[in-house]
Parts: structure tokens; C-alpha cells; sequence
């Protein structure tokens, strides 16, 4: 076997190796984007889900303690607005302290998504 023959058949040999590795890259990566995806798209439908429970369990909780203060005040309307400045009290609260909660979604997110 000459030199050059051996040359080709070491180049080939390279360029086959190169192109499964390329492959199963190529592979790997789709799994991963499949996975984040899945994780991603369970962990919004678990909180929307959740979420929407939760939000007619708190308006529930706020009816019946309006309905509650309204007999307290014996008048409906005081107690609506009693609750309603102190939802927006609540609001303003969680607004001002927004920066902490993207904080604390950014890092359970990055466990998630940086996970190997």
C-alpha cells in the first residue's frame, strides 16, 4: 500500500467520523430542545392550572369577607370599598417588590433549563 492510498483511506476514515459525530450532535441537541420544551410547557400548564384555582379561591375568600364585613358595617358598600383599598394597598405592595419575584423565577428556571 502506497503512502497516499493510506493518506485517503486515513482522511475518509476521519471524514466518517466527523459526520457521525455531527450526527449524533445534531441528535442530542433536538433531544434537548424536546426536553427543555416538555419542561417548559408542564411547568406553564401545572401553574395555569394551579393558578386558576387559586385566583377563584381568593375571589371566593374575598366575597365572602366583604359579605362578612357588610353585615360587621351593617352597610355593603363601605365594606366593598374597605376591600378594595385594601387590595390595591396589597397590589401597590407586590408591585414595588416585582424585581424579587423575576429574581426568584429567573433561578428556578435556569435550574431547570441548565440542568445536564
Amino acid at each position: 500500500m502506497s503512502v497516499f492510498e493510506s493518506l485517503n483511506e486515513t482522511s475518509d476514515k476521519a471524514v466518517n467520523a466527523g459526520e457521525q459525530y455531527y450526527k449524533k450532535t445534531q441528535e442530542y441537541y433536538k433531544l434537548k430542545v424536546f426536553q427543555v420544551l416538555s419542561l417548559a410547557m408542564g411547568t406553564l400548564f401545572k401553574a395555569a392550572v394551579i393558578g386558576s384555582l387559586l385566583l377563584i379561591g381568593l375571589i371566593m375568600l374575598i366575597i365572602a369577607g366583604t359579605l362578612s364585613l357588610g353585615q360587621y358595617l351593617e352597610s355593603n358598600v363601605w365594606a366593598c370599598l374597605i376591600i378594595a383599598v385594601l387590595l390595591f394597598i396589597v397590589g401597590a405592595v407586590l408591585y414595588f417588590i416585582r424585581s424579587k419575584f423575576d429574581g426568584l423565577v429567573i433561578q428556578k428556571l435556569s435550574k431547570k433549563f441548565f440542568a445536564k
